[in-house]
């Protein structure tokens, strides 16, 4: 699975936006139907405004048939039908690492 790692260097939410879609656009690229994005959580226990920007992006991306879907990190294996759904079109995507973690400061998108 592509990483694209948005929260590297601290970047202000226009900067982490600019790296997705950097990021979204090379990922695509590689021709793999998955990729994990690494935003963070944030520090303020609630999401962070990166976390919050990069769910309304998300869905322009989809608008714009770019990506497929995405799943959240705390949504990401068995127990949701977004993870449940990502992993019987891909099983494999059931064996990463962040697979059933909870983990808030992931996303997954799956292109089409």
């Amino acid at each position: 699975m592509e990483i694209i790692n948005i929260e590297q260097g601290h970047p202000t939410v226009q900067q982490a936006m600019v790296k997705l879609q950097n990021g979204i656009y090379r990922a695509r690229a590689t021709g793999k139907p998955f990729a994990k994005i690494v935003h963070g959580y944030g520090s303020s226990g609630s999401g962070g405004a990166i976390k919050q920007a990069l769910g309304m992006e998300l869905r322009k991306y989809i608008s714009r048939g770019m990506i497929k879907s995405y799943c959240p990190g705390e949504d990401f294996g068995p127990f949701s039908s977004s993870g449940r759904n990502m992993s019987s079109k891909h099983p494999e995507v059931s064996r990463d690492r962040d697979w059933g973690l909870q983990n808030d400061g992931i996303t997954v998108v799956m292109f089409k």
